[in-house]
């Protein structure tokens, strides 16, 4: 069986992508998937990673897992999504890089699902962005510690991506940019769910619908309404080129409080987050979903 994983970031899809999983549901049955979302989460998988981060003996919390979720000859893919596996948000920042416990915590889940092939799906945001929200969320002594400790411009997805690389070389990683999601959600549910490219998906251009003008929004429907088959890479200039023209700002641009980080630092940060996509798209063994 195939075990995908599906494991935000944190402020990333902000849980669409699993209500989309949701609302697709008969097509995944259809095709063999299970889904399973933050609550199996919290019920079958949180506990062992948090012990093995203690230093647990994994051995009986793999028996564990491992009876948590089916097998039978009609279901040959299985997703877990929560943005919670490569660690909690309290350790989304930590020890001067993002989520410090990924790799191993994806290890665990390799050796746990040993016999099955395990996945990796990650949506990655311009850390610019992420950090403040991330800081956002702690508590003010726990943000106070990482802003004393922590040196902030180091931080950077390839460390986390070079770890899970290391320690689960077995695991397949698929990444791409928060960015770019409204304009290729079809591609990651489809690659996710190990669906066929021209899969029919429900409300998949919602999403970027909610981004632009009313006269946006008509021609996205006039695009989805189109007879398939449509070419991938057209559908994505044309969805690109409605949302240059017609995105509403105020749908797009978000507040950032955190004391002191300008647009200045964002700005430099989003050079690194480039220069960061661009070896992540030169590595065999790194799959980057995007345009």
């Amino acid at each position: 069986m195939q075990v995908a994983i599906h494991s935000g970031a944190a402020f990333t899809d902000e849980g669409g992508l699993l209500k989309s999983l949701q609302e697709n549901g008969q097509t995944l049955r259809d095709h063999g998937v299970a889904l399973y979302g933050p609550r199996r989460y919290r019920q079958a998988i949180r506990a062992p990673l948090q012990a093995l981060e203690a230093g647990a003996t994994p051995a009986a919390s793999i028996e564990s897992l491992r009876k948590a979720f089916p097998d039978g000859p009609g279901l040959h893919r299985t997703i877990l999504s929560s943005p919670d596996f490569l660690g909690e948000i309290s350790s989304a920042i930590r020890d001067g890089q993002f989520y410090p416990s990924a790799g191993q915590r994806i290890a665990f889940l390799d050796q746990a699902f040993s016999g099955h092939q395990l996945e990796l799906f990650l949506g990655l945001r311009n850390p610019g962005s992420f950090i403040p929200k991330v800081l956002a969320a702690l508590p003010e002594e726990e943000r106070q510690e990482i802003l004393k400790t922590t040196d902030l411009s180091c931080l950077s997805w390839l460390s986390v991506i070079e770890d899970i690389r290391d320690l689960a070389p077995q695991v397949s990683i698929t990444v791409w940019a928060n960015e770019d999601t409204p304009l290729i959600w079809g591609d990651i549910i489809r690659n996710l769910s190990a669906l066929p490219e021209e899969t029919p998906l429900k409300a998949e251009f919602d999403l970027l619908s909610s981004l632009v003008s009313p006269a946006g929004q008509r021609e996205i429907r006039a695009i989805a309404e189109q007879d398939p088959p449509r070419d991938p890479a057209t559908l994505k200039d044309r969805l690109a080129a409605v949302f240059e023209a017609h995105a509403v700002h105020e749908e797009i641009e978000e507040e950032l409080d955190l004391p002191g980080w300008s647009d200045d630092i964002i700005d430099a940060f989003t050079v690194l987050y480039s220069q960061d996509l661009a070896r992540l798209r030169s590595m065999p063994d790194v799959r980057v979903l995007g345009r």
